[in-house]
């Protein structure tokens, strides 16, 4: 009877077993796939900090084009004021 009763222990002794390393398994194969989302999320957030930071970089670029665009406005109206005032002076003549 003493043999009889140690085989079923060991049954369930290497039953056990074999369920923790298929716990095991499935915990691994759960993290790894939770590791590569992960990573995934990390690129697209890079990708989109970069893509961020050249949005600012054009932005600036934009903003510089602008102002040398209004000196230029500026310096045009300046000139045509004087021609109106050279055309005046010279209807007068």
């Amino acid at each position: 009877a003493g043999r009889g009763e140690a085989r079923p222990d060991k049954m369930a002794a290497g039953g056990a077993a074999d369920a923790q390393a298929r716990f095991g398994h499935s915990v691994k194969g759960l993290l790894t796939e939770k590791v590569t989302s992960c990573g995934t999320d990390v690129i697209a957030l890079t990708k989109q900090v970069l893509k961020g930071s050249r949005s600012a970089e054009l932005l600036g670029q934009a903003a510089r084009n602008m102002v040398m665009q209004e000196d230029a406005i500026l310096h045009s109206e300046d000139s045509l004021r004087k021609m109106a005032i050279i055309t005046t002076h010279l209807q007068y003549q």
